[in-house]
């Protein structure tokens, strides 16, 4: 009986939900959906990986604005300040990439944008 008890425990334990090695998850808070061409934006980037992260990086339009060394922490969190430049007219779309790698090499991205107001 105990054979047969101990069969099934590691029976279901083949079929059980085993974790799978994913990206990590980022997250991106703007202070302002709209901005003026010149103005500042604010916001909070981060990222988070059971394995740790390797590193995080913001572009703003085309601009690398950080890169920052994720310490392989399981959860990043940093606060940024960009300036908008003058040359953009209302209704530009400033597109805005978060990436970020973890420590087995997985790397995840997160896309956003913010709109330049007339």
């Amino acid at each position: 009986m105990r054979t047969l008890i101990a069969g099934v425990g590691l029976l279901a334990a083949c079929f059980s939900e085993q974790p799978r090695p994913a990206p990590p998850l980022l997250f991106l808070t703007l202070g302002k959906a709209f901005v003026r061409s010149p103005d500042t934006l604010n916001g909070t980037v981060g990222a988070n990986d059971p394995d740790g992260i390797d590193s995080v990086w913001l572009t703003v339009g085309s601009v690398p604005i950080g890169g920052w060394d994720g310490v392989l922490a399981t959860e990043f969190t940093t606060s940024f300040r960009v300036l908008i430049g003058p040359g953009f007219t209302g209704g530009d779309r400033l597109p805005i990439r978060v990436k970020a790698r973890d420590v087995a090499g997985f790397q995840g991205e997160l896309d956003s944008a913010v709109t330049v107001s007339p």
